[in-house]
């Protein structure tokens, strides 16, 4: 799916309406993760020499719609951003319920499509390519969201599955890391083989990588569930644990009960159990952590009065401070999450459910600490339109 900034251009729109549950759909905030649009400051000129490539990413996923453009260099290993954007339009709104992309979540991710179309064209874009995840799988009305995309950017949106989901997140999160010249990730102690954790809203991913990925980032890796002596590239399983499906199954009051609680509980470490039953988990040295869940846990450990990526990224949390925020989240109200200094109004719902994923995941796995990653699928993304054309 490529196509050159002609292609990726769209028609002026406006940014949609109608805010997201329990937040706003407006308004720029700190951190490539942390909130709703970030743009870091956009570089002029063209890719640097060496046959660095500009390409434009986009991540749709179940809470957020994301935009990377960035310069790639397969020859340096490197990943240089141009731009990043983000927005919680919380596409997968009521779709565990009901089964369908709600009008007003629809509206909400084309009017913010609409825009990023603006600037990818603006950033001379020689490649684009847009993965949709969990809400549009399970969606009875996913032809009308691709309609949408196609008119925008005049190319469709890729529906991956929960293991290509996992590939692409695994490779952004560990390419810097098995790079040439980074000591195959075992600087400061990151060693692996390495067990990515990628905290959605409607599912998460487990993902289980060898010590030395050949040529990083390939595209695409052989992808399995197979057992950890059978030499596989990659091992990973996608579950549907994700923060927005588990607020919406089960932690309805404010704040919720230990019943609700303990029902979230048991959902997750049953999804653990399953994910550990199909792949190695228990190989992995290193517990890398991805997406906002993953972030705003970090930032909030660290007590930082903001969202502060450069402070949160390959940043280490130990799983007693995990376990400590996530006890604080799961006992505040709506209010009092929305007052934290690195809470992003669209995460403010949902937070307490992403918290308890890795709160769970560090528990019931053994892990001592988690290592947050600023880098995931949206990187990944970007990583393979460049190795597509190696």
């Amino acid at each position: 799916m490529k196509t050159g900034p002609d292609g990726a251009a769209a028609p002026g729109g406006t940014a949609p309406g109608a805010a997201a549950p329990g937040g706003t759909a407006e308004g720029p905030v700190n951190g490539p993760v942390g909130g709703a649009v970030d743009e870091l400051a956009s570089r002029p000129g063209g890719p640097p020499a060496d046959r660095a490539r500009r390409v434009a990413a986009i991540d749709c996923g179940t809470n957020s719609l994301r935009l990377l453009i960035a310069d790639v260099s397969l020859a340096r290993h490197e990943l240089t951003d141009v731009k990043r954007q983000m927005e919680i339009v919380r596409l997968g709104q009521g779709v565990d319920a009901t089964g369908r992309l709600a009008p007003a979540a629809l509206a909400r991710t084309l009017g913010v499509l609409r825009q990023y179309a603006r600037s990818i064209d603006q950033a001379g874009v020689t490649a684009v390519r847009m993965v949709a995840t969990s809400a549009t799988r399970d969606a009875s009305n996913a032809a009308e969201f691709v309609r949408g995309v196609v008119d925008i950017l005049g190319v469709p949106p890729e529906v991956i599955t929960g293991a290509q989901e996992a590939l692409l997140s695994f490779t952004g999160a560990t390419a810097e890391l098995a790079a040439p010249g980074r000591d195959g990730g075992t600087a400061g102690g990151l060693l692996p083989p390495y067990l990515v954790l990628d905290i959605g809203g409607g599912s998460t991913e487990f993902v289980v990588g060898p010590a030395s990925p050949s040529d990083p980032p390939p595209s695409p890796l052989p992808l399995t569930g197979g057992a950890a002596g059978e030499d596989p590239e990659l091992h990973a399983v996608s579950t549907d644990i994700g923060c927005v499906r588990l607020t919406e199954r089960h932690l309805h009051d404010d704040p919720p009960t230990a019943a609700q609680v303990a029902a979230a509980t048991a959902d997750i470490d049953a999804a653990i159990a399953s994910a550990a039953a199909q792949v190695p988990v228990t190989a992995a040295a290193t517990l890398v952590g991805l997406a906002g869940s993953v972030t705003t846990v970090a930032a909030l450990a660290f007590g930082l009065p903001g969202y502060d990526p450069a402070r949160i990224h390959h940043a280490r949390i130990s799983a007693e401070q995990v376990h400590e925020v996530t006890l604080r989240l799961l006992g505040m109200t709506r209010a009092e999450r929305a007052a934290l200094g690195p809470m992003h109004p669209g995460r403010v719902d949902v937070i307490g459910a992403g918290a308890l994923v890795l709160d769970r995941v560090l528990d019931r796995l053994n892990f001592a600490e988690v290592v947050a990653s600023e880098h995931d699928i949206l990187d990944g993304i970007a990583w393979s339109i460049a190795a597509d054309d190696r």
